[in-house]
């Protein structure tokens, strides 16, 4: 894939959505949630602050997070589903 996000931006790639409940009945896709979780493919380099200074992001390609429900913009590269959101929308890290 030959994209960089800019500056204090992230790719991310949504985790598949629960086919099932707990109890085992299948969940249709026109009723799924989209998850609110998924893993981080790129990163930009940093945001700027007043004085021109690169202040790096807390994330790296590989880590997997938590981002609201209304997080970032829908994507498709290279045939994949992915988002571009700010590393603000990220609400942590898992594990």
């Amino acid at each position: 894939m030959n994209f960089r996000p800019l500056h204090d931006r992230v790719l991310v790639k949504r985790v598949d959505a629960e086919e099932k409940t707990s109890g085992g009945i299948i969940i249709p896709d026109t009723a799924k949630e989209k998850p609110q979780e998924g893993e981080v493919v790129a990163a930009g380099a940093g945001a700027k602050d007043e004085t021109g200074k690169v202040t790096p992001l807390d994330v790296k390609a590989g880590d997997k997070i938590l981002f609201g429900k209304w997080s970032g913009t829908e994507v498709k590269i290279d045939g994949q589903d992915l988002l571009i959101m700010k590393e603000s929308d990220i609400l942590g890290i898992i594990g």
